[in-house]
């Protein structure tokens, strides 16, 4: 099995404690309000918690497929989370499971950066595809900015 990681950051005008509440205590209930391709997400197993199962049920081209996520750690007193998909659409067949592992830390001017982590875990000695990997970037971009955009437009939330 190999292992491919990379880093990203990025800067938010939204508190950390906001960010948090809403891409980990609330994504279940907001993320398919403000990500039109999610029609629901629903815990198949687990209580919410580390090892909990969670299903994303999606429509895209047309076709409703999911994606498999398993919660793997959640640190609130630092604003921390970590999950891995684990199965469906999200998952090439070369790999294993990709993990991410995030964390929401104060920036300037009251806002947030947000670091993430990405770990790829391959069978074999395959490696990720750079397509999948743009492809994949560019969806979790999407998310946090959906989410964002959100925020902002609803400052109470």
């Amino acid at each position: 099995m190999g292992v491919f990681s990379f880093e990203d950051e990025t800067t938010s005008p939204v508190a950390p404690a906001k960010l948090y509440k809403a891409l980990v205590n609330d994504a279940d209930n907001l993320i398919p309000k403000v990500v039109e391709a999610v029609k629901s997400v629903e815990i198949v197993e687990g209580n919410g918690g580390p090892g909990t199962i969670k299903k994303l049920t999606i429509v895209e081209e047309g076709e409703t497929k999911h994606v498999l996520h398993k919660v793997e750690g959640i640190d609130e007193a630092n604003f921390g989370y970590s999950y891995s998909i684990v199965g469906g659409v999200a998952l090439p067949d070369t790999v294993e499971k990709i993990t991410f592992e995030s964390k929401f830390i104060a920036g300037p001017n009251g806002g947030s950066v947000a670091k993430l982590s990405v770990k790829f875990q391959t069978k074999g000695d395959a490696k990720p595809n750079e397509e999948e990997l743009k492809t994949g970037k560019a969806k979790g971009n999407a998310l946090f900015k959906a989410i964002e955009g959100y925020l902002l437009a609803n400052p109470h939330y």
